[in-house]
């Protein structure tokens, strides 16, 4: 009995060992799935006024009254702020009599000439010197209405400086004035996407791009990419990018800033999810599968990242069936037994989507 017992469990344990023999395991492969997507990157952007000025005193004086407000909003040509005017309209009014005198001078001397009583250089010299008196008078009419400075366009005031009654130096800081109308939001882009950006541009259209404010936040109108700086910064390796946004609802105010929005349509985008690639050396792998479930080790490029998504520029076609699960278990060139599964499937199950 003991031995039929003994030969009853060797046989039992051979056929569990069959069985599990016959068990292999089975990898998900899948492939690429092609449609059209777009990616949408953002950039931290600079927000400054179209027009952003400092007012200056362009005569030295007392200040002796200020018409506006900080934070208030001025019309061109509005009275801003006034230089007391004596001075320079005594300097007026002296530049105007001795221009009286030279205009006298001049048509005595015009009586003598045409009486040939004295030359033609004497009367020119009269003339010379009513043109100049002219001049002075004209200057003078110049440094008296420097003190008066008025807006230069529509805009908002901001922080005064100076206070009524101060001595101003000529050229002394005043305020700042901004013209809010539009916005120029400066935002800096890396090299590589440049080159993207530079080589796909369709130089009939121009580049839409959103505005994201501080509080995170979509700005209610959208912008236009309108120029490209010359040159690269060599310490970051960006260059500057400008979009102008209309701002009807003076939201937007000089110094803020936000995150520029920029989204970049893919084609016929061949997409992968992120957890079947593996890395190299910085360099990023799949393992294809051939028609013979042999797994091949295959570079592929990124040409953009989603969330749990890569779309792929170069190393893949659409038809190419590639390894899902279990990347750690397989080598290059062996032979494994596969299960496919849809694309649309394998994406759905990643709860994120590319569109």
């Amino acid at each position: 009995m003991f031995i039929g017992l003994l030969v009853f469990l060797m046989l039992t344990s051979c056929g569990a060992k069959k069985e599990e023999k016959h068990e292999e395991t089975k990898f998900l492969v899948t492939s690429p799935i092609k449609k059209d997507t777009s990616i949408t990157k953002d950039y931290v952007s600079q927000i400054h006024s179209i027009r952003h000025i400092e007012v200056r005193a362009l005569e030295r004086g007392y200040l002796k009254n200020i018409s506006v407000d900080e934070g208030q909003t001025v019309k061109k040509g509005q009275a801003m702020f006034q230089i007391m005017p004596n001075v320079y309209q005594a300097d007026l009014q002296k530049a105007a009599a001795e221009a009286k005198v030279a205009e006298i001078e001049l048509k005595n001397t015009q009586l003598l000439a045409d009486g040939q009583v004295v030359s033609e250089n004497e009367l020119s010299m009269a003339k010379a010197n009513f043109d100049k008196a002219n001049a002075e008078v004209s200057l003078a009419k110049i440094h008296l209405g420097f003190t008066n400075i008025t807006a230069p366009f529509d805009g908002i005031m901001d922080h005064l400086h100076v206070r009524e009654g101060s001595l101003l130096d000529e050229g002394e800081l005043l305020t700042t004035l901004s013209d809010n109308s539009k916005m120029w939001v400066y935002f800096n882009v890396p090299e590589a996407e440049y080159l993207d950006y530079i080589m796909s541009f369709d130089k009939k259209e121009k580049k839409e791009v959103r505005l994201l404010m501080a509080n995170n936040k979509p700005f209610n109108q959208s912008g236009i990419v309108e120029t490209i700086e010359a040159d690269f910064n060599n310490q970051t390796g960006n260059i500057a990018f400008r979009a102008t946004f209309n701002n009807p609802d003076r939201i937007l105010r000089h110094g803020e800033t936000g995150s520029i929005l920029m989204t970049t349509p893919y084609k016929d985008a061949l997409i992968i999810p992120q957890k079947a690639t593996f890395e190299i050396l910085d360099k990023k792998y799949v393992f294809v599968v051939d028609q013979e479930n042999i797994v091949r080790q295959t570079e592929i490029f990124i040409a953009a990242e989603l969330p749990h998504l890569y779309v792929i520029s170069k190393g893949l076609k659409a038809s190419d069936k590639f390894l899902l699960d279990g990347i750690r278990m397989v080598k290059n060139n062996e032979k494994i037994s596969t299960e496919f599964m849809e694309p649309n499937e394998v994406i759905s199950k990643l709860a994120v989507y590319a569109e």
